[in-house]
């Protein structure tokens, strides 16, 4: 039999890579840096993933209010100075609550790695652990006698019901950020909403960053927890996704293991932390810290979040790091700079 001619394949245009939409809402427990750091980590598995594809990305604020009741610094530097100044040069699109804004001229050349510093301003930026002073998340306090109601925080949070943040179990208690023996308000930013076992378990500090650090580190570590109420063809979904259903439950160990481990997992500490500290000297700086700039919840004596905070800030005081600490930043200003990623400069 004679063969059919093939017929040629049309040759048209090709078509463009589909889209890529990112999401991400910034949790009231995130601050600028780590907000950055995962939006930064998201736009580049982005271009790995589909290289030359659009990226859109679409930013949601949680909480992050100021006293007259617009966003707060970390988010608005997160919306304008690093989505708009840095992060739109490698996006098609930035939606945020405050704007939208397009680029035409997508980049796909994302630096590997980003490392933010503080700038050399005065501005009030990280804990000072020389002053051990009270350092709440909120500047202009709004002054009340009685804790906000439930609604309040909930409506603040943004949340459609009450839930813990951390795991999303109910019913809930409102937590102090700052506790108000340690000086915190019961302005209604000064709250978080947890169910009472994370509520027993979270830090009783004197700087709000610190214990919406905690939060976020709980969250991360107590999250897949979340999944246990949904439906069974549901988690049996998520587990072929490869997503864990429930935390496997935790070998009990002495108090100091604990400690130890949150030092390594939320503070960043080694074992050479531990190996060539000097411990006479640390613990004399532990105990002025744990008297200075903490505070006893539910009559619990000691608690792990609280010890592991006390500890890291006592390293600081005894290896003279009482700032926030400086750095560079892997450069990603805009196009018309004239600079290359491989350039460095700092970044708020």
């Amino acid at each position: 039999m004679a063969k059919k001619p093939r017929q040629q394949a049309h040759r048209g245009p090709r078509k463009a890579p589909k889209g890529v939409a990112i999401y991400h809402d910034m949790k009231v427990y995130e601050n600028f840096e780590r907000c950055a750091h995962r939006l930064f980590e998201m736009v580049r598995w982005a271009q790995e993933e589909s290289p030359g594809a659009p990226r859109r990305l679409y930013l949601d604020i949680q909480g992050h209010r100021n006293s007259a009741g617009g966003y707060d610094r970390d988010a608005i530097e997160l919306m304008h100075d690093f989505g708009i100044g840095h992060l739109l040069r490698f996006l098609t699109e930035l939606s945020t609550p405050l704007l939208r804004v397009r680029n035409d001229h997508q980049c796909d050349d994302l630096p590997d790695f980003l490392v933010i510093t503080y700038p050399d301003d005065g501005s009030d930026y990280g804990y000072d652990a020389a002053k051990l002073s009270l350092k709440p998340r909120e500047k202009q306090a709004e002054e009340r006698r009685s804790k906000p109601t439930l609604k309040a925080i909930t409506e603040y949070l943004g949340l459609t019901e009450p839930a813990c943040l951390i795991c999303w179990k109910q019913p809930v208690e409102r937590c102090h950020v700052v506790a108000d023996k340690l000086g915190g308000s019961n302005d209604v930013r000064n709250f978080a909403l947890l169910c009472s076992a994370h509520h027993a378990e979270a830090p009783d500090v004197a700087d709000a960053e610190s214990f919406w650090a905690w939060v976020d580190y709980a969250e991360l570590r107590d999250s897949p927890d979340k999944w246990l109420n949904a439906p069974a063809e549901l988690q049996e979904q998520l587990r072929k996704e490869g997503v864990r259903v429930g935390t496997p439950r935790r070998e009990p160990q002495s108090f100091f293991s604990a400690v130890k481990r949150e030092l390594k997992a939320l503070y960043g500490w080694t074992d050479a932390h531990f190996t060539s500290a000097v411990w006479e000297e640390l613990m004399e700086e532990f105990h002025t810290v744990l008297d200075s700039a903490t505070g006893r919840h539910f009559s619990i004596e000691k608690k792990v979040s609280t010890y592991a905070w006390a500890y890291d800030v006592a390293r600081r005081r005894v290896a003279g790091e009482t700032g926030p600490g400086q750095g560079t930043v892997t450069h990603l200003s805009p196009p018309d700079h004239g600079q290359g990623p491989d350039q460095e400069a700092p970044v708020p």
